[in-house]
């Protein structure tokens, strides 16, 4: 009779348990790779500390790595001479797309005059001599080819940095060719 009872309750149950077979079967699914995961990290570390047994590794520091506590025994001297000191902003590489691209000491030289090209409005309008990189690739998009043509125009009479003309001139070829 009890065997009877058990089946009954368990047939009762079956609906219930088709729903959830689903979840349990993704959740022992998700189990089973995390435990892959981490006795693929086991023997990872395991082998790391044989070869570190096998060949030990050398604690120098290579002539070209600089590092923060280095940088604070106040020779001046351990830094690069293509590295940034004192806050200044690097102009060059990768490092171009967040700097105005201007050259070190170009604070000093005078600022273009009206008599040597005529600053168009859209220069004015967007705050264009203090953009980064970043900043005016930012604004491309609302600009009209009529106002490219001119930032390209005026950074070509002035600065000539070649990030920001390549930038625009790339912009004057795809809003043109649609």
């Amino acid at each position: 009779m009890g065997a009877a009872a058990t089946a009954l309750e368990e047939t009762r149950k079956l609906p219930q348990t088709i729903v959830m077979y689903p979840m349990t079967v993704a959740s022992q699914v998700a189990q089973l790779v995390m435990k892959v995961q981490q006795d693929v990290a086991d023997l990872v570390n395991k082998g790391d500390e044989t070869l570190d047994q096998l060949f030990p590794s050398k604690d120098e520091q290579p002539e070209w790595a600089t590092f923060d506590e280095d940088l604070d025994d106040g020779d001046g001297d351990s830094m690069d001479a293509g590295a940034p000191h004192d806050g200044e902003r690097l102009t060059e590489g990768r490092f171009a797309l967040y700097s105005t691209g201007e050259p070190a000491g170009y604070e000093d030289e005078p600022a273009p005059t009206a008599t040597t090209t005529a600053t168009p409005g859209v220069v004015a309008d967007l705050g264009y001599e203090s953009l980064t990189l970043a900043q005016l690739r930012a604004r491309l998009p609302q600009l009209k080819v009529p106002e490219l043509e001119a930032l390209l125009a005026y950074e070509e009479s002035t600065r000539a940095r070649a990030p920001f003309q390549t930038l625009l001139a790339n912009r004057i070829t795809r809003a043109t060719a649609k």
